[in-house]
Order: structure tokens, then sequence, then C-alpha cells
């Protein structure tokens, strides 16, 4: 796979998880505080949930990579 179709891939599931974190810690919040949901409060539910749906891509992403190269041999 071409380095760029693997960005790509890479970016279109980091802000689809991205994007899946937020829905999800907003109703965790929500749920568990009671909490007023504003605009900052999904400022910092947003730049929680990056690092662990970047780290989260990247195991996905070496998991797949290592299957690949056993199938290969």
């Amino acid at each position: 796979m071409r380095l760029s179709k693997k960005i790509e891939v890479f970016l279109e599931f980091l802000i689809f998880g991205v994007f899946m974190g937020v829905i999800e810690d907003v109703i965790a919040v929500s749920l568990s505080t009671g909490a007023q949901i504003t605009w900052q409060v999904i400022g910092v539910i947003t730049l929680v949930a990056i690092p662990f749906a970047a780290i989260g891509e990247l195991i996905v992403d070496r998991i797949e990579l290592t299957e690949i190269k056993k199938k290969r041999r």
C-alpha cells in the first residue's frame, strides 16, 4: 500500500475515532455528572479524545500490518 494511501486511511479512521470518542465522552459526562454541556466542555473532551483515537488507530494499523506480513510468508 502506498504511503499516501496509508496516511489517508489513518486520517479517515482518526477523524472517525475522534468523532465517536467525543460523542461517547459527552454522553458519559452528561450522565455521570449532570454537568451542562458547553462548547468549552466539548473542547476539553475533544482534546482528550484525540490522543486516544490516534493511539488506538496506530495499534490497529500495527496489528493489521503484522497479520499481512505473516500471510506473505
